[in-house]
């Protein structure tokens, strides 16, 4: 019964010294044990005295630690519980019940060790991510590599992170790696990452020795603020906890006031001594907080960070859900999405150049390029003279070529032709940025970026509202079409768009005041709103931002629907802290009645209450215990499959986007057909055999992970209708290789952007429905 311990050691205290209180508690309890074991043998064998003396001994040894603990609340100026544990204690001894009052000891210090117990183990998710922090950094330098302390490491530092190192500080590979993430996502598998992606310390280099670039110092780096969080977490407490405290309180009085009755009304002190034992608040007090820290726990093993039991309990009554648009539904970072050319080269060769000389760039824009290029099984040379001009672009040599990226006004000379005309348009409707390319002093291509929606948005949205979220809201900076369009396909009730900081405040406030709120963001100018919310939510896995050190909760793997998880287990959390706590509660208030009646001696109390405690304990921790969420767990087989997959339909967007720029062309052109029969034969040997790939190994997959009626219907259907417009495209097509009739080419050009539509939609669906099934870091991003 470790509430009678009181304020000594508190709940949910620092793991230092839940382990110092764990080892004294633990031998205390050996030593009452071994007095009430040894008590009942004397007795036994017919040594009454001895038995006697023992039991006394134990029943002692627990007034003592009573005494001392009282004590300790009164100096502090706190109110204690303990002093029923001293009066039960002191009464079975002054009423001649030795044994009662062993059992009690006994009981004391049970409570002790259960709790520590619970509590190490509902913080062993946190404490492994502390214990994990990076220390040390090996810099190269004029004179090689040295090791040196993490928090000397400076953005710019050129590292080198060993076979099994923790990776120090946030960063950028400089060669290709592969990763243990499962520290920060939760990913059991090892990563593979390119030379040039973003990589984030405290994940452990799996591979050959690997060299980054520092981008952050190791206090602004990733693993430095989860570290920060997971001590605030382990040092705050929450409301519905302190509650229970002041509730627990309150059966001081009624407790002596029941107990005094007993004894006057029956004349036996006996009585009162029963009702001490059983009638204690230690349900509350120990079935409250470890529930709570549980679900803390719990939803670390999803990347979630909660800041303690008072994030959790605002978490779990959110009603109102408020998004930032940019790297919270949308991935934050720019893809791209097409390449625009001429007809002088095409549009491989025009990426393949673009990505050569955008390696030796820092650019924001640099980076989803070279990815992009690599990804089609580019080879990228190295380019030289490379000079970067600010706010205009870069330039240099490719291959004895010479290759200009960046701003029209600085690629493009003069009047702009008709397929320039058309990518800007193209980017105009769509929201596109541009990146423009010259090749040998003429305009080559037009590069398409854009923010897409995060494949997961859409499902995490759909789980949200079966959980109870009322109303979703966008609030964004962005323009009004773009917010309206990522609004209507994630499905938010309500878009606010064109909204500065201090708007996104407002608009905060007024929906607090109308139902408990949730704030998720990921920027500087998200953190107003977040601390404003109810509770405030970050998308940490590119770093620790203002964003982050604002909110209450951070989301440390790249992937939004943690969050849906993350309200999941606070639900869980909260409602089994309330269970058992009102259980524990009328248990005890329930055998204060036999006890004050005479029906339960002081020892049969003392051995019920005892099973009370174990009771709720028993029922808090089933909050650890594995539970329904929003994300799914694959086995080991389908996850491969999935990800074989998921590579091919990656290789295929080119050809995808390539049925978009021959319909153009066609609308141009006219009737030459000859890069149609080509489109058609790619889509007959490269398209069609990985769509009805996907429908034999994919979709049973699909079907097994998400279960319920029919979950593979739509993707089934759209396989179906991708075969059928290709063939349709194959018939359209003439037999000779010649021109084709003016039908033909509008059959054609309708035939194309229909494909193209389909597959858009197709591929989003997949994504969504399919590949965001596969654990954080290796799902589409």
């Amino acid at each position: 019964m470790s509430v009678w311990r009181g304020s000594l050691v508190g709940r949910l205290r620092p793991a230092s010294v839940t382990r110092w209180w764990a080892v004294r508690e633990a031998i205390l309890f050996c030593l009452v044990a071994l007095l009430l074991i040894a008590g009942v043998v004397a007795a036994a064998v017919g040594a009454g005295g001895w038995a006697s003396a023992l039991w006394t001994g134990a029943a002692l040894v627990g007034l003592a630690w009573s005494t001392v603990t009282i004590a300790v609340a009164l100096l502090r100026r706190r109110p204690s519980v303990d002093v029923i544990a001293w009066l039960a204690l002191a009464g079975a001894l002054l009423v001649g019940e030795p044994l009662a009052g062993a059992v009690i000891a006994v009981m004391l210090f049970t409570g002790g060790v259960l709790e520590a117990r619970a509590s190490a183990r509902a913080r062993r998710e946190l404490g492994r991510l502390a214990a994990g922090a990076p220390r040390i950094a090996r810099r190269e330098g004029p004179d090689g590599v040295a090791e040196i302390p993490v928090d000397r490491v400076v953005a710019g530092d050129r590292l080198l992170v060993g076979a099994g190192e923790l990776v120090p500080v946030d960063g950028r590979l400089l060669g290709d790696g592969v990763f243990d993430e499962s520290a920060l996502s939760g990913e059991p598998l090892p990563v593979e990452r390119r030379a040039g992606d973003d990589i984030r310390s405290g994940v452990v280099n799996a591979g050959p020795a690997a060299r980054m670039l520092a981008t952050e110092t190791a206090a602004a780096s990733t693993y430095a603020g989860v570290v920060r969080l997971v001590e605030q977490a382990q040092a705050s407490s929450a409301p519905f906890v302190r509650l229970a405290d002041r509730f627990a309180l309150a059966f001081v009085p009624l407790t002596l006031l029941v107990a005094g009755l007993a004894w006057a009304i029956s004349g036996e002190a006996v009585r009162a001594v029963a009702v001490l034992v059983v009638a204690t608040p230690c349900p509350l007090l120990l079935a409250a907080p470890i529930a709570i820290m549980s679900g803390v726990s719990r939803a670390a093993r999803y990347g979630v960070i909660l800041k303690g039991g008072a994030a959790l309990e605002r978490l779990a009554a959110g009603r109102v859900l408020l998004f930032d648009k940019t790297g919270t539904l949308t991935r934050g970072r720019p893809v791209l999405s097409a390449v625009i050319t001429g007809h002088d080269l095409p549009a491989d060769e025009v990426l393949r150049l673009a990505a050569a000389l955008d390696q030796a760039s820092a650019h924001v824009l640099a980076a989803p390029i070279v990815t992009a290029a690599r990804e089609r099984g580019a080879g990228l040379p190295t380019a030289t003279d490379v000079r970067e001009r600010p706010g205009f672009g870069i330039e240099g040599t490719v291959e004895g070529r010479p290759v200009r990226l960046g701003k029209a006004a600085w690629v493009v000379d003069g009047a702009a032709p008709e397929w320039v005309r058309r990518a800007r348009r193209r980017a105009a409707l769509d929201g596109s940025l541009t990146v423009f390319a010259a090749v040998d002093g003429r305009p080559a291509g037009v590069l398409l970026l854009t923010d897409p929606l995060r494949p997961d948005a859409p499902r995490m949205m759909r789980t949200l509202r079966n959980a109870g979220i009322e109303r979703t809201v966008l609030i964004t900076g962005d323009r009004a079409d773009i917010a309206e369009t990522v609004g209507r396909i994630a499905g938010v009730d309500a878009v606010y768009a064109d909204r500065d900081p201090a708007d996104k405040l407002a608009i905060v406030r007024a929906e607090q005041a109308a139902a408990p709120t949730v704030m998720v963001g990921d920027g500087v100018n998200d953190a107003p709103a977040l601390a404003a919310a109810g509770v405030g939510v970050a998308l940490a896995a590119r770093g620790v931002t203002a964003a982050a050190e604002a909110a209450d909760v951070m989301l440390t793997a790249d992937r939004v629907d943690g969050l849906a998880d993350a309200i999941l287990v606070a639900r869980r959390a909260h409602r089994i802290a309330r269970r058992s706590a009102a259980l524990g509660m009328a248990l005890s208030l329930a055998a204060m009645i036999p006890a004050a009646a005479g029906l339960l001696t002081p020892v049969a109390g003392a051995l019920l209450q005892e099973v009370i405690d174990v009771a709720a304990i028993g029922l808090a921790l089933t909050v650890l215990l594995p539970q329904h969420t929003h994300t799914v767990t694959m086995p080991t087989a389908d996850l491969a499959v999935t990800r074989q997959l998921y590579a091919q339909h990656t290789a295929i967007r080119p050809l995808v986007e390539r049925i978009r720029a021959v319909a153009d062309d066609l609308s141009v052109t006219g009737g030459d057909l000859g890069p149609v029969r080509e489109l058609v034969d790619r889509l007959e040997t490269d398209l069609l055999p990985h769509e009805r790939a996907e429908e034999a190994q994919l979709l049973p997959i699909v079907a097994r992970a998400l279960g319920g009626p029919d979950p593979i219907a739509a993707l089934s259907r759209t396989h179906a209708e991708i075969e059928h417009q290709i063939r349709r495209l194959r018939r359209i097509l003439p037999d000779s290789a010649g021109h084709a009739e003016p039908e033909d080419v509008i059959d054609l050009r309708a035939g194309l952007y229909g494909l193209y539509a389909i597959m858009q939609l197709h591929n989003a669906q997949e994504e969504e429905n399919a590949f965001s099934l596969m654990p954080a870091a290796s799902a589409p991003t």
